[in-house]
């Protein structure tokens, strides 16, 4: 009621002006991460069945990518469904990956994609997924492969230790055959075998996560060693555009030293 009550007045609008205001000469964060959680909750909230939440959070990703589009943001890692979650009901894991099907689906024929050169890659351990999502996945990766303008990354059926692991085995795989010496193996190298090798920054400058969890979950756990974190307490799919404002705002606040 409050928000309606405030968005009818405007001032949320002015708000979101004094927000920009603020931030518009400082530094931007090229990579942000957000782990989008708090779907089933505000489903839950709002007496909603459990799979409308979760369609209600990939609505709000739409709106998401044309803020980022606005403050110029480089790279956007989404944490979706990791490979934790499959231990949920099966009805529930269903409608997450037909909402994941339209939504890639989406993509192919996306105007805002495709005018703003998304590279879009589907990063985790594509083999857990639906073999229809797997093809399409690779559809859409194909579609924008030659974009590098803006880069969009949804993390499906994705761990952080589960991709160290598969790096690790990568790697072990090149020593083996004898195309890599043990002695070469350093963390640059490393870092070209991971999910996210093929961006221009693999590290992320800032780690959203909604819902009031404080925790990482596995999200990025090689890449995120210097990210910074903010968690918010509002549920995923009531995110606003003011609080991505809020969230530069603080990141732009913050003294990054990287260990020095």
């Amino acid at each position: 009621m409050l928000q309606t009550l405030l968005s009818i007045t405007g001032i949320y609008k002015l708000y979101e002006k004094w927000l920009w205001y603020q931030i518009k000469n400082g530094v931007r964060p090229d990579h942000i991460g957000i782990i989008l959680d708090g779907n089933r909750r505000w489903a839950e909230e709002h007496s909603l069945p459990i799979w409308l939440g979760h369609k209600e959070g990939a609505e709000k990703i739409e709106r998401l990518l044309d803020w980022c589009f606005a403050l110029d943001v480089k790279s956007v890692t989404l944490y979706s469904f990791s490979t934790e979650n499959f231990l949920r009901s099966p009805q529930e894991v269903e409608e997450i990956m037909k909402i994941a099907e339209e939504k890639l689906t989406k993509i192919l024929t996306d105007e805002r994609i495709h005018k703003n050169k998304v590279h879009v890659t589907v990063i985790g351990r594509h083999n857990l997924l639906p073999k229809s999502l797997q093809e399409l996945s690779r559809k859409v990766e194909e579609a924008t492969k030659n974009y590098d303008k803006h880069f969009l990354n949804i993390a499906l059926a994705y761990g952080g230790r589960a991709e160290i692991v598969d790096a690790a085995r990568k790697i072990a795989q090149e020593v083996e055959k004898g195309k890599l010496k043990p002695d070469a193996i350093q963390e640059n190298l490393f870092e070209k075998y991971l999910y996210t090798s093929h961006l221009p920054k693999q590290e992320p400058d800032l780690i959203i996560r909604t819902s009031g969890e404080e925790r990482l979950s596995g999200f990025l756990l090689w890449q995120s060693a210097y990210s910074e974190l903010l968690f918010l307490d509002i549920y995923w799919p009531d995110f606003r555009r003011i609080d991505l404002l809020r969230a530069v705002r603080t990141f732009q606040k913050r003294k990054r030293r990287f260990g020095r």
